[in-house]
């Protein structure tokens, strides 16, 4: 964990180059086979860049929204030529982000005034729930916070399991009653103790799905509330945690969650295995919620800060 601090060091600049490299070539190379012979950006070119950024993930709805942009700096712009499109695309994507994120975020920090700071953690088994909140307490404790965890997706054994697991590996205490107990009793105990023991950051685990939206509806609402009695104006973050690699289905997933409960930030993983990481853009754009991690790799230094600015240049950084 020795490269953690410091803001884009160049391991972790390499780290995000290579996590993004295969949405990058994707991308890129069929778009240089697109613009083979031409000279102006017309709309066989934007047909193409169209299809590209869809095969990508970028969503239907946001792909014609960067199209459209296009079309009207090409319009302004009478002699745009089709070698400036890597420039224009650049342009209108980081515009896109910058609409929704706030400033580029340095390195792992909470506000400050809020301690215990409590994190909420939710989102669908599989999609590396429990891994993200491991890793993100290493990198909070690397930063010089303190850190407690919460078991309280206690409907699978193997959940509360793995967040033990993940506690003995990075030095963190966690909270747990088992499976099956009430998971507000778990989040209950978990603030209290954090409280008590005057911790900088609590992170509690959520169960990935009940029977029904409603019973989840429920559960998180419970949760919430019972937080509350110890800490009236947490939780302080309703972290999703979605899957890069699953494309589409993040999209979905990210509908039921945000109709479930108040989603206040985003973590998208797994982003080093796929084509698909254009759905950082898309989700950011269509559900307006911040994406503050994401996963580009296996190692703990793997789950970075999301860095607009940064993930826009490793994203049109070719080789």
């Amino acid at each position: 964990m020795a490269f953690l601090g410091g803001l884009f060091s160049k391991e972790k600049k390499e780290s995000l180059n290579k996590g993004l490299e295969k949405t990058s070539d994707n991308i890129f190379s069929r778009l240089g086979k697109a613009l083979v012979g031409k000279s102006t950006v017309d709309d066989d070119v934007l047909d193409n860049l169209e299809e590209i950024l869809v095969s990508s993930d970028v969503g239907i709805n946001t792909t014609l929204k960067i199209i459209e942009r296009i079309q009207q700096r090409v319009a302004r712009d009478k002699y745009l030529g089709a070698s400036e499109l890597d420039r224009i695309l650049k342009e209108e994507i980081a515009g896109l982000l910058a609409e929704t994120q706030s400033e580029d975020v340095q390195d792992f920090t909470i506000p400050e005034g809020k301690k215990p700071y409590v994190i909420m953690v939710v989102g669908v088994n599989g999609v590396g729930k429990t891994t993200t909140i491991g890793k993100l307490s290493a990198q909070f404790k690397v930063h010089g916070k303190s850190v407690l965890l919460g078991a309280a997706d206690t409907f699978r054994a193997a959940a509360v399991d793995q967040l033990k697991l993940w506690g003995e590996r990075v030095g963190v205490p966690v909270i747990s009653k088992g499976m099956n107990t009430d998971p507000s009793a778990v989040a209950f105990d978990a603030v209290q103790e954090g409280l008590n023991q005057g911790v900088d950051v609590i992170i509690i685990d959520t169960a990935g799905r009940l029977h029904t939206k409603v019973n989840l509806m429920n559960e998180l609402s419970k949760i919430k509330r019972v937080i509350q009695k110890v800490i009236p104006d947490a939780p302080h973050e309703v972290l999703l945690v979605l899957d890069g690699s699953t494309g589409q289905n993040a999209v979905i997933q990210a509908r039921e969650f945000t109709k479930a409960t108040e989603v206040t930030a985003l973590a998208i993983t797994k982003l080093d295995g796929t084509a698909k990481g254009g759905v950082v853009i898309g989700i950011s754009d269509e559900f307006k919620i911040p994406v503050k991690y994401i996963g580009v790799g296996e190692k703990i230094g793997d789950l970075q800060v999301f860095n607009k600015t940064e993930f826009v240049d490793s994203l049109f950084s070719r080789k």
